[in-house]
């Protein structure tokens, strides 16, 4: 139940207060209360469009919506009935057909990402189990360490080293430290350090807390009830913008101007005129081009998760696509992942099973958050605790980076802390010989130093391991100085055997990698060279803190490797690739990854990574392997090649035919076409279009990254969209003199063939650049080619072909329509070779 309005604030009141106003404690909710409490829940706006949403949508074009009216129009008109009712049927069937293709691709995206479901540990019936993030309910007791998503408003029960991210509410870039306390109820959003927001998340320490508000009821939800929060553009939505905002100013002068020609010059009435004019606009608008889009890109996502790529965000397929570099950790994508400790050594480098204790001491009684250095020293010397018992907890934290726990074994209380081993030598006064006897750390510095460089330099990670004897009874950070330092922990993850090809792979693909790693310079050269990278160009964190933007922009297009980088400066690595630009991708799975994954044109996360990072991600992979996102880039780059076939198809065979229509309206006694036909052009056009999302793609279309550009864009407008004119032309030319003058029931009947007929043959010759008989069709396209086909010389001569406006031809007009769609095509291929070898760039 959520929080009432006249009640007390929720962190004004003592924990038991509150407890007893959600009728819950500190045990949590049992099953059966919390199923009925979220039944009564209030979510956020589900992100899934409801169907009548998308059915609407097919409909808001403004045009369609003016010819909508102008067949209304017609109804009151006795010799236009027929017209109208064949004008409201041609936009309802593209309608439907548009909303039953985006309601597929919804259905097929929702499915993908129930794969890749977050969830939130809570307590019920006073167990631990996992939920999914929305089933939680106000009262839960929720369970937090580092990574997590806060699932809703929540005051804190129990806190230690607790800090989370707030800058989506607070706007504060600073972690927020978080302690169990009650507070005044004019405490201000950003000073409430017992209370925990949705929207934000744990950063490091560990705590548990019980949740007040969820959905709509909480401070996040009541800012999007009154905001709309619009993602960036895209590059892939910034190219859709300037293309419908180009078409629509060509659309508008012509459909003015033989409207204005047409009733101010020749007279014609003003409906007829109005229809004809505005079914033009429609013949030269691609309406379904929403629905293509989201049908191809559904597709390719569909394909993409075969290969184990799930997208979370549609448009980002074509920002992975357009990929040009991409920022990783060696961790797991060069490397296999799976780190093994290799060895514990003491100070001279022998082996210590004093060591190898301690670090398992440490790594088993840690609660901060599962990680697989832990798991690897546990496996490495698994340990018996019955005799041990934990005492308390300083969690790690990405300033420090150390985690100590402090145990009682045998009598003794311990400080056990481990971490990289710079951090842990900082907070060391002595360590201990083989014999077991102290000296000054200083005295063996040297050596140690030694044996971190030769281990480093072997592609080898080390950290190291420190104790002490605490008896106060509660530890903090302070009190991890003067310890002992014992030793080392030696780490190897060796790198993965097809990580070179991979590299190769992505390399031929025109995607550069480089890597960001906090791994210090000596290990991720050697892991560099182990992969292929002979001859790394590096860059530490210090050099990247002390360089302006500026300079960095210009080093970091030619480094390889970003070494013994802190979390703080992945973003700027990232901002600064993008204005030198360059596409950038990220792949990171990690608590400190989140600000990098949203900064970058694509963010890239695994279904193992921590929470936070996995929601900040466009796209996630099952697996994490590169050679996984190989396949990826090369299914982006189809999703955006058959994309564009579409707009290409649309600008030359649409504008072509519609421009010839425009000019042969004005110069004929009649209209050439009347407007029910004009749209059954269109509806026809779109059969083939839809199977676009299936066609095969050549391989020249996707070695390399494509971006939108609308000056291309126009230039193949205008090259193929006049030569298609020339053609149209030619069928008016051999139409009056071989009949002559045409007839006007056989004029349109002519022209409807050829126009539905040239506007299949253009679309088998703009979906390649290689000559079209050379470029294999996918299956579903040339059967949607040929049935289009089909249909169309079948129209003429079908019962009620007099009720379309058709009459039956002549076998020779039906020859000569065909002989000029042949000498079509291969006019198309001449235009086609002409414009890609002189006019394309």
């Amino acid at each position: 139940m959520p929080e009432s309005n006249e009640e007390p604030a929720f962190w004004s009141v003592t924990v038991d207060q509150l407890l007893d106003r959600l009728h819950s404690s500190d045990q949590g909710l049992s099953h059966a209360d919390a199923a009925e409490r979220l039944g009564r829940s209030r979510p956020l706006k589900a992100r899934k469009r409801p169907a009548w949403s998308l059915l609407l949508d097919q409909f808001k074009n403004p045009i369609i919506v003016l010819l909508f009216c102008s067949a209304v129009l017609s109804f009151t008109m006795p010799d236009e009935r027929t017209n109208a009712w064949i004008i409201l049927v041609i936009m309802l069937g593209s309608g439907l057909l548009g909303f039953w293709q985006e309601l597929s691709a919804a259905d097929a995206v929702a499915r993908l990402m129930g794969m890749i479901e977050t969830r939130a540990t809570v307590l019920r019936d006073g167990t631990e189990c996992e939920i999914p993030l929305p089933a939680v309910v106000p009262g839960d007791v929720i369970r937090l360490s580092a990574g997590n998503l806060i699932p809703g408003d929540c005051r804190l029960l129990d806190a230690r080293d607790l800090f989370l991210n707030e800058a989506a509410l607070t706007g504060e870039s600073f972690p927020a430290e978080k302690s169990v306390c009650t507070l005044p109820e004019s405490t201000s959003l950003g000073n409430r350090r017992n209370s925990l927001y949705l929207g934000t998340h744990v950063i490091s320490g560990i705590g548990s807390a019980v949740v007040v508000n969820i959905g709509r009821d909480t401070e996040f939800g009541k800012i999007s009830e009154r905001l709309e929060h619009k993602p960036p553009e895209t590059g892939f939505e910034r190219g859709l913008r300037q293309f419908g905002t180009l078409l629509i100013k060509i659309v508008v002068v012509i459909t003015v101007v033989v409207f204005a020609i047409k009733v101010g010059l020749e007279n014609r009435p003003i409906a007829e005129s109005l229809l004809v004019t505005l079914a033009l606009a429609v013949g030269m608008t691609p309406q379904l081009l929403p629905a293509v889009t989201s049908i191809v890109l559904a597709a390719g996502a569909k394909a993409m998760a075969r290969h184990q790529v799930i997208v979370k965000q549609l448009i980002s397929i074509e920002n992975l696509g357009s990929m040009t570099v991409l920022c990783s950790d060696k961790t797991g994508t060069l490397t296999e992942g799976i780190i093994q400790l290799k060895e514990t050594l003491d100070v001279s480098g022998d082996h210590s099973d004093r060591v190898a204790r301690f670090a398992a001491l440490n790594a088993h009684f840690q609660t901060g958050f599962t990680n697989p250095i832990d798991r690897a020293i546990l496996d490495h010397s698994p340990i018996d605790s019955a005799d041990i018992t934990k005492l308390d907890e300083i969690p790690y934290d990405f300033v420090r980076k150390r985690l100590s726990v402090r145990v009682l074994t045998k009598g003794q209380r311990c400080l056990i802390t481990k971490g990289a081993l710079a951090n842990v030598l900082d907070v060391c006064t002595t360590t201990e010989t083989s014999s077991g006897e102290l000296v000054e750390l200083e005295s063996r510095r040297d050596s140690i130093d030694a044996l971190f460089s030769q281990m480093s330099n072997e592609g080898l990670r080390v950290l190291g391991v420190a104790i002490r004897a605490v008896d106060t009874p509660h530890i903090d950070k302070q009190d991890e100085q003067d310890m002992t330092f014992l030793g080392f922990l030696v780490l190897a993850d060796p790198p993965k055997s097809d990580a070179r090809q991979t590299l190769a792979d992505l390399r031929q693909l025109g995607v550069g990698l480089k890597i960001i790693t906090g791994d210090n310079r000596a290990v991720a050269a050697t892991v560099s060279r182990w992969v292929g990278i002979e001859s790394p160009v590096i860059v530490t964190g210090v050099e990247v803190r002390n360089w302006s933007t500026e300079a960095l922009r210009h080093r970091a297009q030619a480094a390889d490797v970003f070494a013994e980088v802190e979390p703080n400066q992945k973003e700027r690595i990232i901002r600064a690739l993008q204005e030198s630009g360059a596409v950038v991708g990220y792949m990171g799975d990690g608590i400190n990854d989140a600000s990098a994954l949203h900064a970058a044109d694509v963010g890239i996360s695994v279904a193992s990574a921590v929470d936070v990072a996995r929601e900040a991600a466009q796209i996630v992979l099952l697996k994490q392997d590169l050679s996984v996102l190989v396949h990826g880039v090369r299914e982006g780059r189809r999703t955006f090649a058959n994309t564009l076939k579409y707009i290409f198809y649309a600008i030359a065979a649409s504008f072509g035919y519609m421009f010839s229509l425009a000019v042969v309206s004005l110069i004929l006694p009649f209209e050439p076409l009347l407007a029910s036909q004009i749209l059954l052009v269109n509806l026809l056009a779109d059969i083939p279009a839809m199977a676009l999302a299936t066609d095969n793609v050549d391989p020249e279309q996707i070695d390399r990254p494509r971006r939108w550009d609308i000056r291309f864009i126009l230039r193949f407008m205008m090259s193929f969209g006049f030569a298609s004119s020339m053609f149209d032309f030619l069928t008016f030319g051999a139409m009056y003199v071989a009949f002559g003058g045409a007839p006007e029931k056989l004029f349109q009947t002519g022209w409807f063939v050829e126009s539905t007929l040239t506007g299949v043959m253009i679309l088998l010759v703009v979906r390649t650049q290689r000559p079209f008989l050379l470029s294999r069709p996918g299956t579903m396209f040339m059967l949607a080619a040929a049935l289009t086909a089909a249909i169309t010389v079948s129209l003429p001569y079908a019962p009620f072909a007099a009720t379309l406006g058709f009459v039956t031809p002549p076998a020779r007009l039906m020859v000569i329509v065909i002989a000029i769609t042949l000498l079509y095509g291969a006019g198309m291929e001449g235009v086609k070779r002409v414009f890609y070898r002189y006019l394309a760039h």
